[in-house]
């Protein structure tokens, strides 16, 4: 076991178990999870009895994609008694990769005791019966606890199964419910069924889920009208790699809270050892990995997926995200320009050039990546999202006449979408444009959404700027509860409480903006904190 020195002055064996214990908590707390692993394994490896050593790698390796120190410091952890509820799963994914079906199935039984992901059970114990060569669809009663959680996957998993049983009549319409309730993921998903049916020899059915002529098809199509790729029961999904995509897909959705988000990256990386050569597990975890902070990770696994694959415009999606968090814009922005560029290429694929464009300042670009993303859509269906993103790269860019028009034409098309109103209306009432129906804009996006603090900030501005500050204090008072670390609100609210003759307040809430305020604005604030509101203070 660990223990401390007994002298504050005394010596740390470099090859001890706390001297690797020490490097590996040092490069975790200095944000460096791969140098944290290396000193984690040593530090198991020398003293394998600590519950404290093997709690922190077991949660390192799960981070880091160690798959080998996790299973070791798992183990010494449920020897223990103290195993974390997904280390369950991660016992789950390496019986069924050994084959072993008996294993599996009392991990799946202490899985249900335990309670956290026991809705999972009834479709990884039908995984087991294919494994088992009897198989049993999964069934899941509708009074059972948590079964509206299992619903949510059941059918993707009955489509798979039935594919690989060669029941064509269960899978088609389960394929087809997947896909209507799936909100992410859906060209992957596409591409999985279509594999698998074309391993069956269901070529016309294949070819139906994939679009003829988007980016993302193309080579799934080209090879499946070749009659090119595995056929028969070797292309057939294994019951771990079903587990897998159940797990990756889990982990999807608990990490769309933030409050998730760890578990859902751990959930990803057991994905991945369950399957370590499945596309879809790598590009889960690369966006998981990506979103939790750890860019460097994310993009390992993006690059996991072969770029000249069916899945690789997929992963290089995510590499361009990942390449833009660890910091490296040019790059990013290059790699999704030659995505944009591709035939075929959809509207994710230009919004996403365009955001990074915008991010660096080429409203240009980004205006013109945003009006490309339109190309695919009749004048009048154009989402009124995209229309925003390109007003918004044109008013950004000084090119405000343009703008207005793209603005105004996403809210005729989307008249009660508060965000749109909003825009168009205060971009208004910043150049004191057609400041009453600016106004009336934002009355109506308020009363659309009254808890969105920076529209209430929008409409008790333009009150402000059309005179009226005894109804605009009470308005910008209300935003700034709802914001009160936002710095062109506190400067609105302190604007009208000078004006309204309360100037201590007003200071108060001039101070408060300059926390987090830069550059100009923070000048300005610093000149109305000494000097009063002046006219060439005044916020724009």
């Amino acid at each position: 076991m660990l223990t401390i020195p007994a002298a504050a002055g005394a010596s740390v064996d470099p090859g001890s178990a706390l001297h690797a214990y020490a490097r590996a908590r040092l490069a975790d707390g200095s944000g460096v999870p791969g140098g944290a692993v290396a000193n984690y394994r040593a530090a198991l490896a020398l003293d394998p009895g600590s519950t404290e050593i093997a709690r922190r790698s077991y949660a390192q390796a799960l981070l880091s994609g160690d798959r080998v120190l996790a299973m070791r410091s798992a183990e010494l952890l449920d020897a223990q008694g103290m195993l974390p509820r997904d280390g369950t799963l991660l016992r789950i994914g390496d019986a069924l990769t050994r084959k072993d079906w008996p294993g599996a199935r009392l991990l799946i039984d202490r899985m249900v005791e335990e309670g956290n992901f026991a809705f999972l059970a009834p479709i990884l114990r039908s995984w087991i019966s294919i494994g088992e060569g009897r198989y049993a669809a999964p069934v899941i009663g509708g009074k059972e606890q948590f079964a509206s959680l299992a619903q949510r996957y059941l059918d993707e998993h009955l489509a798979l199964q039935a594919i690989g049983q060669e029941d064509m009549a269960a899978a088609l319409p389960a394929m087809r419910r997947a896909i209507a309730l799936r909100s992410s993921d859906v060209a992957a998903l596409r591409l999985n069924f279509a594999s698998q049916l074309a391993a069956q020899g269901e070529k016309a059915e294949a070819m139906a889920l994939l679009p003829d002529g988007d980016a993302n098809f193309i080579m799934a199509r080209a090879d499946i009208a070749r009659g090119k790729g595995p056929k028969g029961r070797k292309a057939l999904l294994t019951p771990a790699q079903g587990f897998a995509r159940l797990l990756s897909r889990l982990g999807a959705d608990i990490a769309s809270d933030d409050a998730g988000m760890v578990l859902g990256m751990r959930l990803s990386r057991i994905a991945t050892f369950a399957d370590p050569q499945g596309a879809e597990a790598h590009i889960v975890a690369a966006r998981l990995l990506t979103a939790g902070g750890y860019p460097a990770f994310g993009a390992e696994e993006a690059g996991n997926v072969p770029v000249k694959g069916w899945y690789g415009g997929l992963a290089q999606a995510e590499l361009v995200n990942a390449t833009a968090e660890a910091g490296d814009r040019d790059g990013a922005i290059a790699l999704a320009r030659t995505l944009a560029s591709a035939p075929g290429t959809d509207a994710e694929r230009q919004v996403r050039l365009g955001r990074l464009l915008a991010d660096a300042k080429d409203f240009a670009g980004a205006a013109a990546a945003f009006k490309a993303a339109q190309a695919g859509y009749d004048t009048n269906r154009v989402p009124w999202t995209l229309l925003l993103f390109e007003g918004s790269a044109l008013e950004q860019g000084k090119r405000w006449d343009e703008a207005r028009a793209v603005l105004e034409r996403a809210a005729k098309l989307a008249p009660n979408e508060p965000v749109i109103l909003n825009y168009l209306g205060y971009a208004q009432i910043e150049r004191r444009q057609n400041v009453d129906e600016a106004l009336a804009l934002l009355k109506k996006a308020s009363a659309l959404k009254p808890q969105d603090a920076s529209i209430t900030d929008s409409l008790g501005w333009a009150q402000f700027v059309t005179g009226d500050v005894r109804a605009a204090v009470p308005v910008l008072e209300r935003a700034a509860a709802g914001a009160p670390d936002d710095p062109t609100i506190n400067e609105h609210l302190g604007d009208a409480l000078w004006t309204a003759g309360r100037r201590y307040e007003a200071r108060y809430a001039w101070n408060a903006a300059a926390i987090y305020a830069e550059g100009d604005v923070a000048e300005r604030l610093a000149a109305k904190s000494k000097e009063g509101l002046k006219p060439e203070y005044a916020a724009p």
